[in-house]
């Protein structure tokens, strides 16, 4: 029998879009061949995913994963061709599971997470899911990007309009904190406001300096073009930066519950009443499909093609 080598699987794979046990299979019940391990694959109806691999999949859902301790969070997006299997059960679940993966595993990457073993079945790495997911489901599957957190503290995350929108934030906190209700429930809040309000940065000492000077530039040139003296430019230029950091600078916005708090006075009046210490660390924050070419469809063309 001819050595199966772990190059003749991954050259399988790339041609078929398989999962790799099932392109190892293929080959050791072909004898190596490559042609007939394609056509073994095609007849078993798992290369079916390699006619979908050039399609455009930019909808499906962010999912979340939050461990039992609550000190590891999970946001993931994952990508289908449309909205109606987006919605569906089975795909949902699928999310959900890559994203109780990435909380045990741990991947550095997507890359890496692609070739690790699914931790509630190590019989199928995450890329032979994907192929199989692609293959039952009927459409282009893909996992696009992720976040992770782990943290002493806490982490929240929240999923607004049926996976369209995920956030993760992180909350650094003693032992009281962690425990506390109300600290739990502000990052939750906290978590909506970064949906809702989309901050560019935690605290004003994060914000891209790129943007910081174009944004300066710009309040100097309407300055200017209104006819403001010289003299003065540079302190309405000063005012107009302030109003800069307050929209895009989480700790700075206004609370969307409460608009007469910022989340750095909320943050304050919830560690003083729960006996902590608290501080943002870090969010994460995936719109589906953001950047990302969409799909056309159109109609009069494929009607047009169905009745030649």
């Amino acid at each position: 029998m001819a050595q199966i080598t772990a190059a003749l699987v991954k050259e399988l794979r790339e041609r078929t879009n398989a999962g790799m046990m099932d392109c190892k299979k293929a080959l050791m019940n072909n004898d190596g061949d490559m042609d007939k391990a394609i056509d073994w694959l095609r007849e078993k109806g798992l290369a079916q995913a390699a006619k979908k691999a050039s399609r455009i999949a930019a909808e499906g859902v962010v999912a979340q994963y939050v461990s039992p301790c609550g000190c590891t969070g999970v946001i993931v997006e994952v990508n289908c061709e449309t909205d109606f299997v987006a919605n569906t059960d089975q795909f949902k679940a699928f999310a959900n599971n890559v994203a109780k993966h990435i909380a045990s595993a741990n991947p550095a990457t997507v890359e890496e997470l692609l070739e690790q073993k699914f931790c509630d079945d190590e019989s199928k790495t995450i890329s032979d899911m994907i192929s199989d997911a692609t293959v039952a489901i009927g459409e282009k599957i893909s996992v696009r990007r992720f976040a992770r957190f782990q943290t002493e503290g806490v982490v929240s995350t929240y999923i607004h309009m049926g996976g369209k929108v995920g956030v993760l934030v992180e909350v650094a906190c003693d032992e009281a904190g962690k425990n506390s209700d109300a600290v739990k429930e502000f990052a939750h809040d906290l978590a909506l406001q970064v949906a809702a309000a989309k901050p560019e940065a935690v605290r004003r000492e994060e914000v891209d300096a790129s943007a910081l000077e174009k944004e300066k530039e710009i309040q100097r040139a309407k300055a200017l073009e209104a006819g403001k003296p010289e003299k003065i430019v540079d302190k309405i230029v000063e005012g107009q930066i302030e109003k800069y950091y307050k929209e895009v600078c989480l700790l700075d916005q206004l609370f969307v519950k409460d608009g007469d708090k910022t989340i750095k006075g909320l943050m304050a009046e919830v560690a003083k009443a729960a006996g902590t210490t608290l501080d943002v660390v870090r969010y994460a924050r995936f719109e589906r499909g953001e950047g990302m070419e969409k799909r056309q469809d159109d109609l009069a063309a494929e009607i047009a093609s169905m009745t030649k």
